[in-house]
């Protein structure tokens, strides 16, 4: 199946101009839905990119776009957190409400999937909601840069790497991730939900997905990833990722 791709821009949570990405396949859409990428990727990254275009093969709409600060959307990274993240999807679904069609599924991946299980509560359209290498624990990204975080909140900000790109995280980062709380979220999700998660995870351990799931009241799955790394860049683990969302999602959605 053919897939159509077109640029989509709206205003996310903070009064930025975002740049998104809607892939359909060229033919019956059976249902659209929104795509989170993990922390400080981009709508590009590879399992965004794959999981997106088999899931245009199985007749679903896909939109993913940077976040705020992030690609080529616009806003200063280092002013955004979390909550921001959570703010730029109800804003993304707000869009696809007026402009396009209401998701009806909703999918994260690593810290997107956490700002997922936030946000969904504020998108009435989502019927399901998948989660990809989640964490439970928010606070949890620190991790990244953990040697640098006693200077961030001495000093206010620092520069650190991932993956091997500057940014700045201010305190306000750290602060706000620590006061996140993904508990009460998941236990009134009121969704149905897909927990997707790699046993071997090296960056998100796998307690990970069994606390959400856990939280979780029914209907609620859980898939193993078997040995997919953290960010799912093996084409044959994102494909098999793209597939099982769309066969679960023909349930719910």
């Amino acid at each position: 199946m053919v897939t159509i791709a077109e640029r989509i821009s709206f205003i996310g949570g903070q009064g930025h101009l975002l740049a998104g990405r809607l892939d359909k396949p060229d033919g019956e859409i059976r249902a659209f839905a929104l795509f989170a990428h993990c922390f400080t990727c981009t709508k590009d990254i590879y399992a965004a990119s794959r999981i997106s275009r088999v899931l245009n093969q199985r007749g679903f709409a896909v939109l993913r776009f940077d976040f705020t600060g992030l690609g080529a959307s616009k806003g200063d990274f280092a002013n955004t957190n979390f909550s921001s993240n959570v703010e730029d999807l109800v804003a993304a679904a707000k869009h696809m409400q007026a402009h396009l069609q209401p998701p009806t599924l909703i999918i994260g991946h690593s810290l997107g999937g956490a700002a997922i299980l936030a946000a969904a509560r504020h998108i009435s359209s989502a019927k399901a909601v998948v989660t990809l290498a989640a964490p439970a624990d928010i606070a949890h990204v620190a991790h990244n840069f953990a040697d640098q975080v006693e200077k961030i909140m001495t000093d206010g900000e620092a520069e650190v790497h991932l993956a091997g790109r500057p940014f700045t995280i201010k305190r306000q980062f750290i602060e706000d991730v620590r006061t996140a709380r993904l508990e009460e979220h998941v236990r009134n999700l009121d969704k149905a939900l897909l927990v997707m998660h790699a046993p071997l995870d090296a960056t998100v351990g796998i307690e990970n997905a069994s606390q959400i799931f856990g939280w979780a009241k029914h209907p609620k799955s859980y898939v193993s990833l078997d040995n997919a790394d953290h960010l799912i860049s093996n084409k044959t683990d994102a494909e098999f990722v793209g597939n099982m969302i769309a066969t679960w999602a023909n349930h719910h959605v």
